[in-house]
């Protein structure tokens, strides 16, 4: 037997009440509990481990637990989320047709050029650490999984998930580089040699 239980009727069988919010209300209360990092276990406490420890069974149970071990917990999540909403109020009141269209302009053409075209930089900066001339692959070289070129050794540019997957599907003659990406660039590690 196979069963489908949606959130609202988890909710309804272990009794917990429902909280009605505005259009768009709780997506901008998350916006601002993600910005200001409310509910982070630093401020509300690690739940998973406190759910496992918690005795009892019920939902007035767990709430009377919870607030014994962290009685100032949901006031000062609740403040960080307040706060960041009046900041978020102030950033909105100053958001006009020109900027909305500099934040477009800024994604779909600056941010997918330099997301996609991250390689030339990986091999560029490369070059400039080996003190060596680059250049990218033509495309029937890109065919056979070669992306560029130090020197004149082939390389190959993967994302660093790549070494995890043991048996590689295709047998790439170059050396590979090997990168992971972050919110604030790309950490880059060049294998020994192919």
């Amino acid at each position: 037997m196979r069963l489908t239980i949606s959130n609202e009727e988890i909710a309804e069988l272990l009794a917990a009440p429902s909280v009605e919010f505005p259009k768009y209300a709780r997506q901008l209360i998350n916006l601002a509990n993600q910005t200001a990092q409310a509910t982070r276990p630093r401020v509300v406490g690690q739940m998973s481990d406190l759910i496992n420890e918690f005795p009892d069974r019920t939902l007035a149970e767990w709430e009377a637990w919870y607030r014994e071990g962290h009685p100032d917990a949901v006031e000062k999540a609740t403040n960080r989320i307040v706060g960041m909403l009046e900041n978020l109020k102030a950033a909105l009141s100053r958001i006009d047709a020109e900027m909305v269209g500099n934040w477009v302009h800024d994604l779909v053409v600056v941010k997918t050029f330099v997301g996609l075209r991250f390689q030339e930089a990986v091999l560029k900066k490369l070059a400039e650490t080996l003190g060596t001339a680059y250049r990218l692959a033509p495309p029937q070289e890109e065919a056979r999984g070669v992306d560029g070129y130090l020197g004149d050794e082939p390389v190959s540019i993967k994302p660093d998930t790549y070494k995890a997957e043991g048996m590689l599907p295709e047998q790439i003659a170059a050396r590979i580089v090997y990168y992971r990406k972050s919110k604030t660039g790309i950490t880059v590690e060049l294998d020994d040699g192919a």
